[in-house]
């Protein structure tokens, strides 16, 4: 389980034969099973072959991490207040203001059930089994964000995609550099939240 070839493969099947058979339509139990059974999988991989133990890193430079996570927030609500603002402008803060129950429920449910998992899957898992495979390491990013966009397939909009793939980069440069699931899984949720927030949540699949 741990030669280059088996890995790749395993790759190959995890990150891309999954996630695009996901944007075909057939029954969503199989779906379902086969999502499960991937990320049961993983699961194993990470714990009884990688050895990972779940933890808060110490030495966490969090003034550093919340100085940067603050000042990509604020270029990223800009960004997408003023978009929202000319193309959808009716759903601009709406969920927020109008089922605020709902708007806090969601952003809790997503930030500890969504979330997490995604960043065990894209960074920790694979961080630990593939970066080694990759010489370079901006196109080790490069394909770790590419392929977190193409798990979003499924919503078959193009901007979605984009969105993914921005956020991917993001994402796999805070754990390259702090290599802590906690921080990336806290700087996701917070961009999520607020794409929620804002009024961009029915695209990315959240109810309103």
């Amino acid at each position: 389980m741990q030669s280059t070839r088996y890995k790749s493969l395993e790759l190959l099947i995890i990150f891309v034969l999954i996630p695009l058979s996901f944007a075909f339509n057939y029954a969503p139990i199989l779906k379902l099973v086969i999502g499960i059974l991937g990320f049961s999988y993983i699961i194993y991989v990470l714990f009884k072959i990688e050895k990972i133990k779940i933890e808060i890193e110490k030495n966490i430079n969090w003034k550093a991490f919340w100085k940067s996570t603050i000042i990509k927030l604020l270029i990223i609500m800009v960004i997408t207040s003023l978009f929202v603002w000319f193309t959808d402008a009716k759903n601009l803060f709406t969920v927020m203001l109008n089922k605020p129950k709902l708007w806090v429920l969601i952003l809790l449910f997503y930030s500890l059930f969504s979330v997490y998992p995604q960043e065990l899957l894209y960074r920790t898992f694979f961080f630990k089994r593939y970066e080694h495979l990759f010489k370079n390491e901006k196109l080790f990013i490069f394909i770790n964000a590419l392929l977190f966009s193409l798990t979003h397939l499924f919503f078959k909009n193009t901007l979605v995609l984009l969105l993914t793939f921005i956020g991917g980069i993001l994402f796999a440069i805070t754990f390259k550099k702090s290599k802590s699931t906690l921080l990336v899984s806290i700087e996701h949720s917070i961009y999520g939240c607020w794409l929620f927030t804002v009024g961009m949540g029915n695209m990315l699949g959240f109810p309103s």
